[in-house]
């Protein structure tokens, strides 16, 4: 028998359909007792990263409204979905948490939102 290249093995693997392809690794799968799925190790390792960063979750905190209380109610309703009138009440209850439970990437997003339209705004 032949000892086939890598070139060779190549080339014929370029040749066959998906489902063949996929045929294929079952096969050495089955034939070798391994598996093509990535290691578990591999994909937790961003998780690892993130905790070394920082707090995972946060709230975003309004201290206060500033001059421009309508923007501020507006910029309040877009980020939490609220209607007009619990915007409204949420904001006069300043300082009081926006939303809750966050991430980090997302809490600043909002605060530059918030920031843009007069208010004083938190991260905790």
């Amino acid at each position: 028998m032949a000892k086939l290249t890598n070139e060779e093995i190549i080339a014929s693997l370029k040749e066959m359909s998906v489902l063949e392809l996929n045929e294929l690794v079952k096969a050495v799968e089955a034939e070798f007792g391994v598996t093509a799925a990535a290691p578990v190790a591999v994909a937790a390792a961003p998780a690892e990263e993130e905790v070394a960063q920082g707090p995972v979750e946060v709230n975003l905190v309004l201290k206060s409204v500033g001059q421009a209380k309508v923007q501020v109610i507006k910029a309040v309703q877009a980020i939490t979905g609220l209607g007009l009138m619990d915007a409204k009440k949420l904001v006069d209850g300043a300082p009081c948490n926006v939303k809750e439970h966050i991430s980090q990437v997302e809490a600043e997003e909002h605060k530059k939102t918030l920031v843009a339209a007069g208010a004083e705004v938190e991260i905790k």
